[in-house]
């Protein structure tokens, strides 16, 4: 006996992902595992080497943990389903499911807007007020700001979720996307959703407002700053340690802007399942490139790693 959801007599819903390309579905399988793999491996490494190095003990590198940790589990909330659908028939996701794996994935995603503006904060007390930037950003500053972003992503993720899940839901039950995303799941819903899309549109203007403002009234000061240092020298050390934030920064909120951020007559299904494969998959998985391909820091503390890995394997050896 089918359970009823405010009206809603679906039960379950099928997600589509790539079924329209089976002749490519070893390729993409092993695409994706690839890129999921790296991702996972790649972020808990950083996070590991931020943990046992000491000298990466400061706030800069407790957000990045943070963001790390949080890259990791925004793909693993869409990337297992979407492989294990690859190489199924079963593409099957129930009612409760899907809306339990958009508010995870919309969670980490909001979550990580509100970090990023914590990030863009902790830059601007570094270069504009280095000889009060331990006072100014404390640990237990650093704490509430990183809980903060966890309840506000969340409280946020939890208002859109219910604004869309508990509309009507009479069939069709087939989501022509590899996840259960607002706008692949709105087209299904057998009732008015304008209300919803009021609501999401609302949700993410503040959200994206609010962070994008932290963002541009940091950088605005940085700039600022930067261009009061007299050598050459300095300036460039004063924007390379920004350079990594601001890459992130630009591709994250404008992949999402993109995607949420325009009139649903706009939206193509099949386009947005590309654009949604760069934010979910893809950026997760060069985050941790971004920040450590010409950080100085991280690549002492991959040596020193590695050094005395070298070290107590020897010294096993000798034994």
């Amino acid at each position: 006996m089918a359970v009823v959801w405010n009206n809603t007599v679906v039960t379950k819903f099928i997600l589509l992902g790539f079924s329209d390309h089976p002749q490519m579905k070893i390729f993409l399988f092993a695409l994706f595992l690839g890129i999921y793999l790296l991702t996972f491996i790649w972020n808990l490494s950083l996070i590991l080497l931020i943990r046992m190095d000491s000298h990466l003990h400061t706030p800069m590198y407790f957000f990045l943990s943070n963001l790390s940790f949080l890259d990791i589990c925004y793909v693993s909330s869409t990337a297992p389903k979407m492989l294990s659908d690859i190489i199924t028939e079963q593409k099957t996701i129930s009612f409760v499911g899907c809306a339990m794996q958009y508010f995870v994935f919309c969670g980490m995603g909001l979550t990580e807007c509100f970090l990023l503006a914590a990030m863009a904060y902790d830059r601007y007390a570094a270069i504009c007020k280095p000889l009060l930037y331990t006072a100014v950003i404390s640990h237990m500053l650093c704490l509430k700001m990183v809980t903060g972003a966890y309840v506000g992503g969340f409280l946020s993720s939890l208002i859109e979720t219910y604004s869309v899940y508990h509309h009507d839901f009479c069939g069709p039950n087939v989501i022509n996307h590899f996840f259960c995303d607002l706008p692949a799941v709105l087209v299904l819903s057998c009732s008015d959703t304008f209300t919803s899309q009021v609501v999401t549109f609302v949700v993410g203007v503040v959200v994206g407002m609010v962070s994008v403002l932290v963002v541009l009234i940091s950088y605005g000061y940085i700039v600022a700053a930067v261009l009061r240092i007299s050598s050459v020298k300095g300036r460039t050390k004063a924007f390379h340690t920004c350079a990594s934030h601001l890459t992130s920064v630009t591709l994250f909120y404008g992949s999402g802007l993109f995607m949420y951020m325009r009139p649903s007559s706009s939206y193509s299904l099949n386009r947005d399942k590309v654009v949604s494969v760069f934010y979910a998959v893809v950026i997760p998985m060069v985050n941790p490139i971004i920040y450590s391909l010409r950080n100085k820091a991280i690549k002492n503390a991959v040596r020193k790693a590695v050094e005395r890995d070298h070290v107590l394997s020897h010294g096993h050896s000798f034994f």
